[in-house]
């Protein structure tokens, strides 16, 4: 972004066209960070236009474009969206069209849940044998919806007439984008995903951690570990309920957990309960107090199966909390395994994920980890993202678009992924 010697930023004179089927925060971390992008970008003096399928509350400055998918079925709602939207955005001129969600037109492609095809096969993984995992790959040929998201994801990468730029949230986006697609490293931009960071003081961490304690009964001398998801079974709640079961069975019993999500709690109570922790763990439900809960906890557990980028895990570098994930996490990249935070091979990996937990019983390894994730907070930085996307569209209006992008050269903002 460009800006003076004393940090003001000049605004931007450009027309962009965003395009993101969903834009309700409560759908998941894709949609909540596209708004916070949203409202950095704004900031910039960038006018901005987003074709959605959702009617966000309003936002000043901000064109809001609701496309009807109506039709009979959730496939042809979203196949009516991606066309209308299409059609849309030709309607009109935009200096850039960058696109969130798979669609048939696009200058800029950022998959922020990844891509589709690394969707489905990581959705694969979570089954534990090859007969439900075969029995799962028949269904999704039958799956139309899915087959529809795969098949406009295949036209804009690989068979479309011009190949976008595609913004890789993590080295971990990239390494799908070569492996499912053959797509070219020069059209990829590795720009890492990035949140509004935690200013909160220390007092008021405090009065968070009392808080939220309080509420649930938890003393402060009990490890509370938290886990924050929508989808619980693919971001391991399983795999830490296995974990905390394989403690207190080995007598550990100083841990309690809380789930903050809109997953299907009673069914995970009876999982807890089949497996003797129902008394230590709490099921809070969807909150919009997440940055308390995790002021309060002492352990972010993210055993996820699958993650561009996670935002919990880029929250609680600056929060507090340790943090556990595993390497199917593109936010595990920012961390060193046993100096920052704790990043697991497999989310399966149940026993080593009982041992990191037990280990951060211990709070001066916790204190260390805290200390060193600080350091990486300036990564994870949502205005920094910002930034970089604005200093790609500038680049791309610079040059003119594809014919004229330079691909072949060293680009002047972003980090080109070789």
């Amino acid at each position: 972004m460009r800006g003076d010697a004393e940090g003001e930023h000049h605004p931007l004179n450009m027309k962009v066209a965003l395009i993101i089927e969903w834009l309700d925060a409560w759908r998941g971390g894709a949609e909540t960070s596209t708004m916070q992008f949203l409202n950095h970008v704004l900031a910039a003096g960038v006018e901005v236009h987003v074709f959605t399928r959702s009617r966000p509350s309003p936002t000043r400055q901000l064109h809001v474009h609701t496309i009807s998918g109506a039709a009979m079925s959730r496939l042809r709602r979203s196949m009516t969206f991606a066309h209308r939207a299409a059609a849309a955005v030709r309607r009109e001129h935009f200096d850039v069209i960058h696109a969130v969600s798979p669609c048939f037109v696009a200058d800029i492609y950022e998959p922020r849940g990844g891509t589709v095809a690394e969707t489905v096969e990581r959705n694969l993984a979570l089954l534990r044998s090859d007969i439900t995992r075969n029995l799962k790959r028949l269904g999704n040929r039958l799956n139309l919806k899915q087959q529809h998201h795969l098949a406009v994801e295949r036209q804009l990468l690989v068979n479309g007439d011009a190949r976008p730029i595609v913004v890789a949230l993590s080295h971990y986006v990239a390494e799908q984008l070569r492996r499912h697609y053959s797509f070219p490293p020069e059209r990829i931009r590795l720009i890492r995903n990035g949140v509004d960071p935690d200013t909160s003081s220390e007092e008021e961490r405090a009065a968070d951690r009392r808080e939220i304690r309080g509420e649930l009964g938890i003393d402060d001398d009990h490890l509370l570990v938290l886990l924050i998801a929508h989808n619980f079974r693919l971001k391991g709640l399983e795999r830490w309920l296995e974990a905390l079961s394989l403690l207190v069975r080995e007598g550990t019993t100083d841990v309690r957990t809380a789930v903050v999500g809109k997953g299907e709690s009673a069914k995970w109570y009876r999982t807890a309960a089949r497996l003797n922790i129902a008394p230590f763990v709490t099921f809070t439900g969807p909150s919009d107090r997440v940055r308390r809960f995790q002021h309060a906890a002492d352990v972010l557990v993210h055993p996820t199966y699958y993650d561009p980028c996670s935002r919990v895990v880029m929250e609680a570098l600056s929060t507090g909390p340790a943090i556990v994930t595993t390497r199917w996490d593109g936010a595990s990249e920012l961390l060193t395994d046993g100096v920052s935070g704790f990043v697991l091979d497999e989310p399966e990996d149940v026993r080593g994920l009982a041992d990191r937990v037990r280990s951060l019983r211990n709070p001066e390894l916790r204190l260390q980890f805290r200390s060193q994730a600080r350091q990486v907070v300036p990564q994870a930085d949502m205005q920094h993202h910002a930034a970089e996307m604005l200093a790609l569209y500038e680049e791309w209006v610079k040059n003119g678009g594809m014919r004229n992008f330079g691909l072949d050269s060293t680009p002047s903002s972003g980090l080109l992924v070789r």
